[in-house]
């Protein structure tokens, strides 16, 4: 098991999204999961942080599978918008985007000493857990599908 791990995390590679077609892609893959899946009103899913936030695309074997994104808010770095595609789940392509952004968050001068949060659901929620994030808020409701607050400091 260990070895197929280990060759399909070699396949997964994660990078910045600097253009408009890759804005696309992640846009896409977050219509496909949150939208269309999860059933999530789309004004509440594209915001005001779009074009302030630093995002990321993940591929699985060239293939788009997942995306997230972090911003800087008056709390600290918020981690948000995390989707992986149905048919890729549980292949590595989350972990790959959980560590991926905490690298990029720590090697960004301006992150020292901030804390790290993120309003996890609750079936990732042991994902983020494996990077040191804990659990400090009760359950709550966002967009009608159950969430905790779980924070981190670099």
């Amino acid at each position: 098991m260990k070895s197929k791990e280990k060759i399909e995390e070699q396949l997964i590679q994660v990078e910045k999204v600097l253009t408009e077609e890759q804005l696309n892609t992640i846009f896409k893959i977050r219509e496909d999961v949150f939208v269309i899946e999860q059933e999530v009103d789309p004004a509440e899913e594209y915001d005001e942080f779009e074009n302030t936030s630093t995002h990321f695309l993940a591929r699985l074997k060239n293939q788009p599978a997942g995306t997230a994104r972090w911003r800087f808010t008056d709390n600290g770095i918020k981690l948000e918008r995390f989707a992986v595609l149905k048919p890729m789940r549980g292949k590595g392509v989350g972990q790959a985007l959980v560590k991926t952004i905490l690298d990029d968050i720590a090697a960004h001068p301006e992150s020292t000493g901030k804390k790290l949060y993120m309003h996890a659901q609750l079936d990732a929620m042991p994902l983020y857990a494996k990077f040191g994030f804990q659990k400090v808020s009760d359950m709550f409701e966002e967009c009608n599908i159950q969430h905790f607050k779980m924070e981190l400091y670099l």
